[in-house]
């Protein structure tokens, strides 16, 4: 049994940006500031130029493989292995903890406006969300795609009135205060809230005529994402000072409050929830199909492949993904969370772009409705800044992203061995 194709382009675009427009965005531009300066527009823009490129190659590889999975199905393909388990391992618990994260965040920020025991609003909002992932894709795209409207609704409307207000003199000077180099730390910095356009790929299964819509939404995506982090940038960094900017925990509340007063800061307040819920969303989607495909690969129990008759929806790895959101909701370690998300994400763009090179050569004749453009440059590109970021990291999210590989590595060594017994006795 088959997932039911049912994204178009608009929907396909909409988890893109859902997905990748998290709570981050709200928070991140302080310390950005105060790494570089005004120049930190300047990182925006070469953070989403690498982006993109990573993103050439998810499109090349899903317009030609759009089957469950993703990123594992990818891999898979190129090396097989442990390479591709290790893929699907950390696209899988990657895309767990962002849901986790998310669901804090929510709880937080919810429990600031109204008098709620957090636990319950974590409980609420993951059953909430497993509920309607559990009844169809079609379902989930609506909710993204009304959540998203109103996010960058919001943002734009955010702009505007910024815009409207006007900049202080001589706002961007002196430009770049800390030289070139701190453009380039910046980019290490920022580089996650650029992470989440591949969640089209994630269900690429689900869309429809995805040799055509896959390459048109990550590209859409991708620019749209570059126009409305650089607008944010400009307008906010154009009204506060860099030195006001550093040292505030909310940076765009700061011009919210100056240029639409308290109703400013409400809206934004919004802002923040809607983009950790529609991040939350995505993350349901894409762990569940990963889930779903290395179950079916027998990686995973195979019980986690198993399709809904009737919604076509992977529900077992849905409802078994919800269960270990909700007991790392409970543990309610922030730390934790945090570290095993960045790592596992720049270890699949590194193997996603090795894919697309292994492929090209030892599948030349695969038919390709998009291919990347500046081969072998682009992919070249997208390994060089994945490896090079996790250098970037600090020691805690290396280690355990280490030892997290290392616990998958054991999983898929202890299964391969009692495959091995079992063919054997046979």
């Amino acid at each position: 049994m088959s997932l039911r194709r049912e994204l178009g382009l608009l929907h396909a675009t909409m988890m893109g940006l859902g997905s990748t427009i998290c709570a981050g965005i709200f928070v991140i531009l302080s310390p950005a500031v105060e790494i570089a300066g005004p120049a930190v527009i300047l990182s925006f823009i070469i953070c989403g130029i690498i982006n993109i490129a990573t993103m050439l190659s998810y499109c090349e590889l899903g317009a030609a493989m759009p089957r469950i999975g993703g990123e594992y199905v990818y891999v898979k393909n190129a090396f097989k292995g442990l390479p591709s388990f290790l893929t699907g391992w950390y696209e899988w618990s990657s895309n767990i903890f962002y849901a986790t994260l998310m669901v804090l965040g929510s709880a937080y920020m919810l429990s600031y406006i109204m008098s709620i025991n957090k636990f319950l609003i974590m409980i609420i909002l993951v059953i909430l969300f497993t509920l309607i992932n559990i009844n169809g894709i079609k379902e989930v795209s609506i909710t993204q795609t009304l959540l998203t409207s109103t996010l960058l609704a919001i943002i734009l409307l955010f702009v505007g009135a910024a815009l409207a207000h006007g900049f202080r003199s001589n706002a961007f000077e002196p430009f770049m205060p800390k030289g070139p180099l701190s453009v380039i730390a910046a980019i290490a910095f920022i580089f996650e809230i650029y992470v989440g356009v591949e969640a089209i790929a994630a269900s690429q299964a689900e869309i429809k005529e995805p040799e055509k819509t896959i390459p048109r939404a990550m590209i859409l995506c991708s620019i749209i994402l570059m126009i409305v982090y650089c607008l944010v940038v400009y307008v906010t960094v154009g009204i506060i000072s860099p030195d006001v900017l550093s040292k505030s925990l909310t940076p765009l509340n700061l011009v919210a409050e100056k240029t639409m007063g308290s109703a400013g800061v409400i809206l934004l307040t919004i802002a923040g929830l809607i983009a950790a819920l529609t991040s939350l969303n995505s993350a349901i989607v894409a762990s569940s199909r990963a889930a779903c495909s290395m179950g079916r690969n027998g990686h995973f129990p195979k019980v986690l492949g198993k399709i809904h008759e009737h919604h076509k929806t992977p529900y077992v790895a849905i409802v078994c993904g919800s269960i270990l959101i909700m007991f790392f909701c409970m543990i309610d370690n922030l730390e934790f969370v945090v570290y095993s998300i960045n790592f596992g994400f720049l270890i699949g763009f590194s193997l996603v772009n090795l894919s697309l090179i292994k492929l090209r050569r030892i599948k030349p004749h695969l038919h390709r409705p998009f291919k990347t453009p500046l081969y072998p440059l682009t992919p070249i590109v997208g390994i060089i800044t994945s490896v090079g970021l996790l250098a970037f990291l600090d020691l805690k999210s290396l280690a355990f992203g280490i030892s997290w590989g290392l616990v998958g590595s054991t999983i898929y060594f202890l299964k391969q061995k009692a495959q091995n017994k079992h063919h054997s006795i046979r």
